[in-house]
């Protein structure tokens, strides 16, 4: 059996991303690695949902070390970029050349990430930097496709998991709140 990294966002978008990948017959350990996630109190309420998520799905999960500043200082140059600009992709890329480090180090096959389930982000894009990471170490997957993100939603809803309702950057996050103003 093939052992497969799996790098986790959240606990709701686990939920299919797994399911899909024990039907391939994958040997999986999760990842929670995300210093994008700002502020701390939304990074802690994130990770214990996924911390309910791994009891019911009965998988292992470690954890990365948060460095927002870190992630700041990389991303900044960045903060005026749209949504699913240059900024997301320096994001993808930081937490996508982790979860590839940290395979290695396991002697894992392979490495992906729950970030293509979400329809607001470009599955195209990170498939691409997965893969110019990882080479064929990295599964290119489409996780929403086949209704795995309305999957995911109904078990989180099943489940009662936290939802968060922006990407988990500073930036996402004060977009939201400009765009709560404008109404």
């Amino acid at each position: 059996m093939k052992k497969v990294l799996l790098h986790i966002c959240c606990g709701v978008c686990a939920f299919s991303c797994i399911e899909k990948l024990r039907k391939e017959d994958f040997c999986l350990e999760g990842f929670f690695f995300n210093p994008n996630i700002y502020p701390y109190q939304e990074y802690r309420k994130r990770r214990e949902a996924l911390k309910a998520a791994e009891e019911i799905l009965s998988i292992r999960v470690s954890e990365g070390r948060y460095e927002n500043s870190a992630w700041i200082s990389y991303c900044k140059l960045y903060s005026a970029e749209p949504e699913g600009g240059k900024r997301c992709e320096k994001c993808f890329e930081i937490r996508l050349q982790e979860t590839f480090r940290l395979m290695q180090k396991k002697n894992f096959d392979y490495f992906t990430t729950t970030l293509t389930i979400s329809p607001h982000k470009n599955s195209f894009l990170i498939n691409k930097i997965g893969e110019r990471i990882g080479g064929e170490r990295f599964l290119q997957r489409d996780f929403k496709k086949k209704d795995g993100f309305k999957r995911t939603q109904e078990l989180s809803k099943q489940y009662g998991l936290y939802r968060q309702n922006y990407c988990g950057c500073v930036y996402s996050m004060e977009k939201k709140t400009d765009s709560r103003h404008q109404r």
